[in-house]
């Protein structure tokens, strides 16, 4: 495990990708030759694909062809798109269904959508990733373009969202620099969990499936992940922002996401017994309530998952303990947090 992380290197492992070449390779899959995915031809493009998924995209328009299918994909020597013919986000959601069960029941990519990876839960494509979450909508006119399974997300190399939230306390403090204590809930996340197994994580964080708003997938978390009643959440969440990163994972495969952030600060002379989670559905083994000192040691020594380290920076941030003034990282670190997932054309 690494010791001694700075804020700046542990956005980086989060955020690290870049469709940039450079002589001096991020990763041993930096020489990897990728392809654009395109929604139409012409169309916005939707993700970024590794030379082993352009071949079987390939492998399956022969497939469709020797079964007097229609072909699903439309490919080209630097790009591949879906065919015309798939023109609705209907049309699409069902031949993503049909393509990624086939290749969980086949054992095509078993540690990426297996039968053990398999989350069964949709999440929406959408041609403009920092635009309107209007899934599900079966209309080309929306920004929605199709649904498609979890844990295939990263094949396609498509933008996916999640929502997290960060439970804190301030406490007046006369032997702290700041005047004041932070304290944070922090969880550990089950054993048994599919991916990041034992890892530090934010108070509550889950993914947004399709058709969900983004404050109603928080409730939906806050209860299941936390035992955080509702009414509690609707009264104390706050949005403050999002973050954005393009996290290429140790097997190489591509994850670009948008994490929508907010914070439940903890009233003063409240009850605390409202505001105290405990692990209700076994994705969390346990929360601990933790000082920053102690969250900055173990986000340091990469205790946390990765994008989770971000968000708590961003915290710190925000509340004025990451400043200009103490880290001279400071602006590397704000727009590094916040990327606009440019491949060879910008979003």
């Amino acid at each position: 495990m690494p010791n001694d992380l700075t804020f700046l290197q542990l956005v980086q492992r989060c955020d690290n990708f870049s469709s940039a070449k450079s002589d001096s390779s991020l990763s041993e899959f930096d020489s990897e030759e990728l392809v654009s995915l395109y929604l139409s031809d012409p169309g916005p493009q939707i993700g970024l694909l590794r030379p082993i998924i352009v071949q079987k995209l390939k492998i399956e328009n022969e497939r469709s062809r020797k079964k007097n299918l229609k072909e699903l994909w439309s490919i080209h020597e630097n790009y591949i798109s879906f065919a015309s013919w798939a023109n609705t986000p209907s049309k699409r959601t069902e031949a993503m269904k049909e393509l990624c069960e086939r290749w969980r029941d086949t054992g095509l990519f078993p540690d990426v959508c297996g039968p053990k990876k398999w989350r069964a839960e949709l999440y929406p494509v959408y041609k403009d990733p920092f635009g309107p979450h209007d899934a599900p909508l079966d209309s080309d006119e929306s920004n929605f373009a199709f649904d498609m399974e979890r844990s295939a997300c990263a094949l396609f190399g498509v933008v996916t969202y999640e929502v997290h939230l960060t439970i804190y306390q301030e406490i007046e403090s006369e032997t702290k620099p700041e005047g004041r204590e932070l304290k944070i809930w922090v969880p550990t996340r089950a054993k048994t969990k599919q991916t990041w197994p034992g890892y530090l994580d934010n108070t509550v964080a889950g993914g947004i499936p399709s058709g969900m708003g983004i404050f109603e997938s928080l409730v939906k978390e806050c209860m299941e992940e936390a035992s955080i009643a509702a009414d509690v959440v609707q009264k104390h969440a706050r949005c403050t922002g999002s973050i954005s990163y393009f996290f290429r994972n140790s097997a190489g495969w591509l994850q670009p996401e948008v994490a929508y952030v907010y914070d439940m600060a903890i009233p003063p002379k409240s009850d605390l017994t409202l505001f105290t989670p405990k692990p209700l559905d076994g994705e969390v083994e346990s929360f601990e309530l933790l000082d920053r000192t102690t969250v900055m040691a173990r986000m340091r020594a990469g205790k946390f998952k990765e994008n989770c380290a971000l968000v708590i920076i961003d915290l710190l941030i925000r509340l004025g303990y990451i400043t200009p003034d103490n880290q001279p990282d400071f602006m590397k670190i704000i727009t590094r947090m916040h990327g606009r997932f440019e491949y060879d054309l910008k979003w």
